[in-house]
């Protein structure tokens, strides 16, 4: 039996949800559980949930991106992310999309979405695989940089890292391969555009990487998403920082808002915190999805 999803005033979206926490295993969704994340989200004001689980968990995509990392130098990093991936990669996409569409079917107010990586070399491949799906919205994520998952801010090895690379060379890093996501037309939102900031290390003259940031979507004509995801963080700040965000808005960018949570602990998480944010920035509505074309969403 579904449970009863009461409509409340419009406030924000929750469009970054994803089923399973890092860590743990998949399990099959089911419309009851997408109820559940509705009925969270709805009470905390938000109006509309998208599910967005990250693409790499999928045996479909381990088919033809397994093994992605080989071409990166050997070293611990690289075999930390290896055994991450085929540890996660086993999900089935079919009974994903399945699901998430009979729950639409329901009625219920939820949007079918991936949250898609950057892959040089491979994005082409992306897209084709990905339009044989009837996804609303596409979430492009930089979560690594070569073989360095960069945002595993629990694993040690992982965090001393950042010695290594640099933090002026991480950040130069991850906003050129975010440049070139936003240039693939593979994705529609810069989702938490930037992460780079997750452990807390910020370059001389973070301005500069902003511009190029804002300037990518702008370009790219994608969205950008406001996320409450870093206040969780060793960061503790929202994606975006607030003067990222002003260009955004400068440039006429459109954004979504989100939560990232990875199980329905945190959906909605502080949501009416980001509502406040965006409005004090100077937006009025929000972007939709449909079918990857978007629509006005009224704050």
């Amino acid at each position: 039996m579904f449970l009863t999803i009461t409509l409340y005033d419009i406030s924000v979206l929750d469009y970054h949800l994803h089923l399973w926490p890092h860590g743990q295993r998949d399990k099959s969704p089911t419309i009851d559980e997408l109820a559940r994340y509705c009925e969270a989200a709805q009470k905390n004001g938000v109006q509309e949930i998208a599910i967005t689980e990250h693409l790499f968990r999928f045996r479909q995509v381990d088919a033809f991106l397994g093994g992605f990392f080989n071409q990166y130098p050997d070293s611990p990093v690289r075999s930390i992310m290896e055994h991450y991936w085929s540890e996660h990669a086993r999900a089935d996409l079919d009974t994903y999309v399945e699901v998430a569409l009979e729950a639409k079917s329901a009625g219920l107010p939820i949007v079918l979405g991936m949250e898609v990586d950057y892959y040089p070399g491979k994005m082409h491949q992306v897209s084709e695989f990905l339009a044989g799906y009837p996804f609303d919205v596409l979430l492009g994520s930089i979560h690594w940089l070569g073989a360095w998952p960069f945002d595993h801010i629990s694993d040690p090895v992982i965090m001393a890292e950042w010695d290594t690379y640099g933090i002026e060379n991480a950040w130069e890093s991850y906003t050129r391969s975010l440049e070139e996501l936003a240039d693939s037309g593979a994705v529609d939102v810069l989702a938490h555009p930037d992460l780079v900031k997750v452990a807390g290390h910020f370059p001389q003259v973070p301005q500069e990487f902003y511009d190029r940031m804002a300037e990518a979507a702008r370009d790219s004509k994608l969205s950008a998403e406001v996320s409450s995801a870093g206040w969780r963080k060793p960061v503790e700040q929202v994606y975006p920082d607030p003067y990222l965000l002003r260009k955004f808005f400068e440039y006429g960018v459109p954004i979504t808002t989100a939560s990232d949570s990875h199980g329905i602990a945190d959906v909605a998480y502080r949501a009416e915190e980001i509502k406040s944010y965006v409005s004090s920035i100077g937006y009025r509505s929000l972007s939709g999805f449909r079918d990857r074309k978007s629509y006005l969403v009224e704050l």
